[in-house]
Parts: structure tokens; C-alpha cells; sequence
């Protein structure tokens, strides 16, 4: 099999012949996963984490905080598309902040007992020597720690953080939460010199009970502290006294979704949301940033813009969330808190200053300009690993850096990561595809199929899967736009209502105007496996069950593509089925004319160790039959995912429930370079494949809907098809 052009790895091809745009923007360079900082003959199976992370002064080692491990790993970039190994250091305890003062790393440990006696210490470790060399007594359980910008001083936020399981979470829960000071003299901390910062009855929540979360010094040595639970900020002078406490107030958004209901509709409204900010950091002496989390009962999602003396200079509104949206990152399943943006970052590259926001829940980070304080501008939305909870800018390499803190290896899914990205000239990587523009919005995710309109060159049309059952939906794809931009969408509708209990995963054109749909179906769930024909405007015209033949040995792992030849459709199942040989799976056949099922067997590479084969999806073109061949396998684990063809002539469907003929595959396409080419981590669903009228053939994954995923939903071309 060849290729009539070179193969094309990126949707950023499809612009070649355009000038490059000579912008300054930033592109994820490399992933580094946590688990490979553990020395041999370590459980790496053991979970693992990067929470929070911040840079060595040289710019040339990155230091992170792995909670499960009750560890600091350390990364060498200096070669920042190489990242490498330098292992851990143990803390004796669960780590949460770093920072660094020239050769040595300040950490912030949590020793607690208990919620009701928490406890923890700052220890410093030399880092060349990777060893713990002093402790302090902090009286509390640390949260954020910070360093001045003269590197005269060390502020520890002590959070002493509530029980969530005792009250429904509500405060006061004592001991109350404080801010410590510390010297620093020739990188040694003077722990006799530690300053206590009694920060109660400054605020309207829980006054007494006041949980500082995260701090910033400014040039002036001056502290924000934010106190998340409190819904409030303290400045602290550079004299180590409360100077100003205000509350964090509330907000009104519009156009959100607020309901957990299989849907995506951006129509809601929230009233007098509290802020509840968490990460902040100072912009310049007189203004701060905070993210607002709304951990508790928030869920403002948005950023806020300070001036110190407590009035807002700019509020971001659901404005960010609207456009993580677009991009397809939108956690239907976290409505009540939406995105949840976690940290933020101020950094100036060049003449250039910037904003980073980062959402833990939709695995984004935001880039702002922030020349003008009073009015960020969004210049791009990166892809992150799962959860980013961290952040780190390194402007003397053009570099910024993520932690994420979610490992998901014992379900399957990925590890830790720390993500690296550089800013130069250049078009963004991602994202591949967007909505942007639509009005209203069109939300959009878990795209499970694709098809190709028969007679416009790059006009698509994609469905997404059961994450959103409660909208079942066609959308239109013009591809010949970079990032390719989603149209339009139709709702599948039966007699005049959103259709339900549809889990599709594959369509294809039905040659009059309208569509066939492939339902892979859950018994478990009361979905049926079934084909579903549908007009132009969605409206489901017929459905057909399978026949008793398939439900008498059906298991939940069925259609997985869809495509129509000669007017008979074929359906590619994705696992075997009760009565398949292992290793094969039906490729089934079904006249519509004739209401005759039929089916033939395709063989399955074999599967890594602990992994299972696939299919994924079924496209016909020509004299070939192109199906997805893949593992369940993601990360550094992922070994196959593939393009396969069989001669259409081949397919001579054979009764049910008799010997069926094996076909013979080819190969055509190897996607594992593909999914490499934004840096990040092999996605385990390639679940979209579609050839248009030009002959290029087109590629999607699908996104689980931000569930126990990255967000990330690649899109891109692998040239003409011959």
C-alpha cells in the first residue's frame, strides 16, 4: 500500500502552501511521565503524581511533588524535547510546594495525624547532592510555599485544611489555618527567626477558621494569600503584618451549563457564585491574579483580576469556559463546578507579558497577553496532561512547564506527566478542531465516527458517542479550515423529541440526503445494538434490531463503524462476540431491501500483554474496505493503532451462525507517529476514519468526553488514498 503524497502527520499540513505566519506562540515540545523517575527495581506500578513544580535557577531542572510517594522528583531538561530521569528524593511526608534558592530546594511537607492535629515541617534539600541537609517545625499542615524576590525570605501558607466528610465539609473546623515567615540567609533558613501571621478575624466566612491556600510575593516583599473556603484574600506588608483583608465576592455568569445530564447546553444562568479563589500570583506590585475554583460552594469558573486594595480591574466572566468549550474540553460531568480553573502563572517573555490559567477539570491551559492589565487578550488554549494542577514559567528558555497530578494506570489509562512547551515562531499545534465562532454555541466531544460527504472535498460529518446520550448528534466538519471548524449540528430526533438510549459510533451517507447510524449498544444499560436511518434533519425514519442469531451470543462491545456499498451496509464489530474464534471479529453485512444479515470473519493482530484488539471503524471506498485496528492501550503502553484494507470483492457475507470466511487485511497506515506529533501521550481511541471526495483520507479520536481523559481530541489528514 502507498501513499500518493507523503504522509501527512499533522493537521498543520494542510497550510503548507500558505506563508507561515512569523507569530510568537507557544507548542508543547515533550511529556515526561512520573512513573520513570522511579529506580530500578521499584513498583512502578505504584501510583504516582506531579502536583505542583517550579524550576531550578538555571532553568535546567525541573523539581515536582508526588503525594503518593511522599516524594520530590526531579526532571533534567536541558534538552526540553528530551526530558530526563533524575529520580526522587523522599521527604518523609506528602510534599506540596517547592521553592529554590540558588543549590538548595525549600518543601513544603505535610506530616498531619489527622485533620484535628495537623502537622508539617519546611526541609531543605540540596539538590546536586539530592539530600535532605535541614528541617523546620512549621505547627501546621503547609499548603503553598513561596520565596521573595529578593530571596531574603520563605512564607509557608498553613492551611490546617477541613475534613470533607465531617459537616458536608462546612468550616469552622479548628485549628484555624495561618501564614508563617521564615529569613533566609546564604540558602539556609533560620528557623528560630519563623514569624507566625495570625490571619483570623479578618473575613466575613468563617473568620475563625480562616484556610490560607495559596501566596505570592511581590517585588516589594509584600503577600497575597488567598483563603479559598473563606472566599477572601489577605495582604500581608513586607513587614510581616496584615495590611488589608476583603472578601473575594461573587459573580453572575450566563450562558453556562449547569445541569449533569448528558447534554451540552450553554444556556444556564448562576447567580451570586462565590469566587472561592486559588492559586494567585502578583502581576505587579499593585495587582494580583487569582483563579477561581469555587472548591466549595463556588463554582464561578473564571479569573479575577485584583488591584491590591480590593476592587476588580477585569473579571473573565464564563468567557474561558465558553471557549474551552469550542475546543471540545467541556466536563459535562463536573457542571456544578464547570472547569474549574486551579493555578495561574505571570510571566514575561521578552517584551511580551503574559497570563496562564490553568483548568484542572477540562486539562487546559490559557494563554493571555497581558499587556494591558485591565484587558487580557486570549492568544491560545494549550492541551495538558489529566488534572494540571501546576505550573511554571521559565522565561530565560522560552519555556513553561505543567504538572499533572492524576495517574489513571489502574484503570486502564494514563500516568503523571509533566508537559513542557516552548514559545517561537510558528502555527499552533493545537487545537486540530473547534467550534469557535458558532452562535449559539456548539458543544461538542467523544467524537466516535466519521464519513465523508460524497461530493465536497472536505466536508465531514462526525458523531459522538454515550457520554452524551441525552444528545445524541451529526456534526458537520469543514476540513479545509486550520484548526477544522464544526458547522453545524443536527439532533437525532424520534417523533419530534431528542432521541434516547443511543450510543453511536459510526455513520455513513446513505447516497439520498440523509444517513445511516450505527448504535454499538449496552444491555446493561438498556441500549440496543441498532441501526438507525435518519433524514437530513435527523429524524430517525427506521431502526433495525439485530437478529435473534446475534443477541442469543451478544456482548457490549459491538458496532464500531458503518458504511454502505452497492446498497448493502456493513458494520465492523469492535470485540469478539460469544461465538467468535479468538482473535477474529465480524465484519457484518445487512441488505436493507432484503432485511438479510450476513457476515464475514477479520482477523486480529495480536494484543500486548494485559491488552485487548479492536476495531474501531469501517470505511469503504472504491475497491477497499478500510477499517481502524487498535489496542485499548494508551501512553507508553499503546503498540497498535492501525489502517487496514480488505478487497471489496472479498467480502462475501456468509450466514449467521455457521462458519464464516476469513478475509485478508493489508496494511495501510501506522498512526502511532501520528499521535506524537503535539508531544504529548498516545491517545488509546482512534475512532474516526473517513476519506473524502478529494481522496484524503481523515482521522479522529475520541475524547471520552474530558472523563478520566486529557480532553485531547486529535484531528488531522493522512494524505490521498489509493
Amino acid at each position: 500500500m502507498r501513499l500518493r503524497s507523503a504522509c501527512l502527520t499533522s493537521a498543520l499540513a494542510l497550510t503548507a502552501a500558505l506563508p507561515a505566519r512569523a507569530e510568537m506562540l507557544f507548542n508543547r515540545v515533550a511529556s515526561f511521565a512520573t512513573p520513570d523517575n522511579m529506580a530500578e527495581g521499584e513498583d512502578r506500578a505504584r501510583a504516582t503524581s506531579a502536583e505542583i513544580l517550579t524550576a531550578t535557577e538555571d532553568g535546567m531542572t525541573l523539581i515536582y511533588s508526588d503525594s503518593p510517594l511522599g516524594v520530590i522528583g526531579l526532571v533534567d531538561i536541558t534538552d526540553p524535547r528530551a526530558p530526563k530521569p533524575l529520580g526522587n528524593i523522599d521527604m518523609g511526608g506528602e510534599p506540596t510546594t517547592t521553592v529554590v534558592d540558588g543549590g538548595m530546594a525549600m518543601v513544603g511537607v505535610n506530616t498531619s495525624e489527622s485533620y484535628t492535629s495537623p502537622s508539617g515541617k519546611l526541609v531543605t534539600v540540596d539538590i546536586a547532592a539530592k539530600k535532605v541537609v535541614a528541617e523546620c517545625d512549621l505547627g501546621g499542615q503547609p499548603d503553598s510555599v513561596a520565596k521573595s524576590k529578593d530571596g531574603a525570605f520563605i512564607a509557608v501558607a498553613i492551611e490546617n485544611e477541613r475534613d470533607e466528610e465531617v459537616n458536608d465539609g462546612d468550616l469552622p473546623q479548628m485549628p484555624a489555618g495561618f501564614v508563617v515567615r521564615l529569613p533566609v540567609k546564604d540558602g539556609a533558613v533560620e528557623c528560630a527567626g519563623m514569624q507566625k501571621i495570625d490571619v483570623t478575624g479578618l473575613v466575613d466566612v468563617a473568620g475563625d477558621d480562616p484556610e490560607p491556600e495559596f501566596l505570592s510575593f511581590n517585588d516589594a516583599g509584600e503577600i497575597v494569600v488567598s483563603l479559598q473556603e473563606n472566599n477572601a484574600f489577605v495582604v500581608i506588608g513586607a513587614d510581616g503584618t496584615v495590611a488589608k483583608a476583603f472578601s473575594a465576592g461573587t459573580v453572575d455568569i450566563d450562558g453556562v451549563d449547569t445541569k449533569k445530564n448528558g447534554r451540552l447546553e450553554f444556556t444556564g444562568k448562576m447567580e451570586g457564585v462565590a469566587r472561592e479563589p486559588d492559586g494567585v500570583k502578583w502581576i505587579d506590585n499593585d495587582h494580583f491574579v487569582a483563579a477561581n475554583e469555587g472548591d466549595w460552594k463556588g463554582g464561578s469558573r473564571g479569573f479575577t483580576i485584583w488591584n491590591k486594595d480590593g476592587t476588580v480591574v477585569y473579571e473573565s466572566g464564563a468567557s474561558l469556559e465558553m471557549a474551552i468549550a469550542a475546543i471540545g474540553h467541556y466536563p459535562e460531568h463536573r457542571n456544578k463546578k464547570g472547569v474549574e480553573l486551579e493555578s495561574v502563572e505571570v510571566a514575561t517573555f521578552g517584551d511580551s507579558r503574559y497570563l496562564f490559567v490553568v483548568s484542572e477539570r477540562s486539562s487546559i491551559v490559557a494563554v493571555y497577553d497581558l499587556t494591558d492589565v485591565a484587558h487580557p487578550v486570549l492568544k491560545q488554549l494549550l492541551p495538558s496532561g489529566i488534572s494540571p494542577e501546576g505550573i511554571i514559567a521559565i522565561p530565560s528558555r522560552n519555556l513553561l512547564a505543567t504538572a499533572n497530578e492524576v495517574d489513571l494506570r489502574e484503570d486502564g489509562g494514563a500516568p503523571a506527566h509533566v508537559m513542557l512547551y516552548e514559545l517561537g515562531e510558528g502555527t499552533p499545534a493545537y487545537p486540530m478542531i473547534t467550534s469557535e465562532g458558532s452562535d449559539p454555541l456548539i458543544g461538542w466531544g467523544a467524537l466516535s465516527g466519521l464519513a465523508a460527504d460524497p461530493e465536497t472535498g472536505g466536508k465531514l460529518y462526525a458523531v459522538s458517542d454515550s457520554v452524551y446520550g441525552m444528545m445524541p448528534r451529526i456534526y458537520t466538519i469543514d476540513a479545509t479550515q486550520m484548526p477544522a471548524k464544526i458547522t453545524g449540528a443536527i439532533d437525532i430526533t424520534r417523533g419530534g423529541d431528542v432521541a434516547q438510549l443511543l450510543d453511536l459510533e459510526g455513520i455513513t451517507t446513505d447516497g439520498e440526503g440523509g444517513f445511516w447510524l450505527a448504535s454499538e449498544g449496552r444491555s446493561d444499560k438498556l441500549i440496543p445494538h441498532a441501526l438507525y436511518h435518519v433524514n437530513d434533519k435527523g429524524e430517525i425514519k427506521e431502526q433495525v434490531g439485530l437478529p435473534e442469531a446475534l443477541l442469543d451470543i451478544e456482548i457490549r462491545f459491538g458496532f464500531e463503524g458503518i458504511a454502505m456499498a452497492d446498497g448493502k451496509l456493513w458494520m465492523a464489530m469492535q470485540r469478539e462476540w460469544q461465538d467468535d474464534p479468538k482473535g477474529m471479529v465480524k465484519l457484518l453485512s445487512y441488505d436493507p431491501a432484503e432485511q438479510v444479515w450476513g457476515a464475514v470473519h477479520y482477523p486480529l493482530d495480536a494484543p500486548v500483554e494485559g491488552g485487548w484488539m479492536g476495531l474501531s471503524e469501517l470505511t469503504i471506498r472504491g475497491d477497499w474496505a478500510y477499517v481502524i485496528e487498535r489496542d485499548n492501550q494508551i501512553a507508553g503502553k499503546a503498540a497498535t493503532k492501525k489502517l487496514y484494507r480488505v478487497k471489496l470483492a472479498d467480502l462475501k457475507p456468509a450466514e449467521l451462525g455457521g462458519a464464516l470466511p476469513v478475509v485478508v487485511k493489508e496494511p495501510v497506515h501506522d498512526f502511532l507517529p501520528d499521535l506524537a506529533v503535539t508531544h504529548g501521550y498516545a491517545v488509546d481511541k482512534i475512532e474516526g476514519f473517513a476519506i473524502d471526495a478529494t481522496g484524503a483520507g481523515w482521522v479522529v479520536t475520541d475524547n471520552d468526553g474530558v472523563d478520566d481523559s486529557s480532553g485531547e481530541t486529535l484531528f488531522w489528514t493522512i494524505g490521498k488514498v489509493e
